[in-house]
């Protein structure tokens, strides 16, 4: 299973979560994997995949994938057709890289690569309990969440194009005590 999760206001605690959008790469038995998509990072891509850095988009820095493995790299990669080497389908055209795989091999397939550091994961039946107490919401993703150039306005913009009640809570203010 393959989409994207916001966070419900005030359902998580952990800041990494705060109306975070986070695609889930997997989800099986025995939990999930997936990255925060609205954690951009200050590292350019450059510093740490110096090869990789030509097919990121903008912003061209390492995300905050989440708070587990802060020592490994993964990246996501939108390639429109085919399945080229390198490259594993996640969800419609969104996909992992494989980081050890020469550039070149993706470079005329790719519509671009984002790059995480670290990864957000759930343990059996965790990311279960967190939905059934209405911690998140699960929508469709779509390949422009993965290399926007807005990150950190992400989570607006995936709530309004749900339209609705979903749609009205992109408007819901960071403090409502303030309001």
């Amino acid at each position: 299973m393959a989409s994207a999760k916001t966070t419900a206001p005030s359902a998580l605690t952990d800041p990494t979560f705060r109306r975070s959008v986070v695609l889930v790469a997997q989800h099986d038995d025995e939990g999930a994997v997936g990255v925060v998509l609205t954690s951009p990072g200050e590292t350019p891509v450059a510093d740490i995949l110096e090869k990789w850095a030509p097919l990121t988009g903008d912003p061209p820095v390492a995300f905050f994938g989440g708070p587990v493995a802060l020592d490994s790299v993964l990246a996501l990669a939108v390639v429109p057709r085919g399945r080229p080497e390198g490259w594993r389908r996640v969800r419609g055209s969104v996909g992992i890289v494989d980081l050890d795989a020469p550039p070149a091999v993706l470079a005329d397939a790719v519509r671009g690569v984002r790059v995480f550091v670290g990864y957000a994961g759930w343990g059996a039946g965790q990311l279960e309990e967190e939905l059934a107490e209405g911690a998140w919401y699960v929508v469709d993703a779509e390949p422009g969440d993965v290399l926007t150039d807005r990150p950190r306005a992400l989570w607006r913009s995936v709530l309004r194009r749900q339209g609705g009640n979903l749609g009205m809570l992109a408007t819901y203010p960071d403090d409502a005590s303030l309001n």
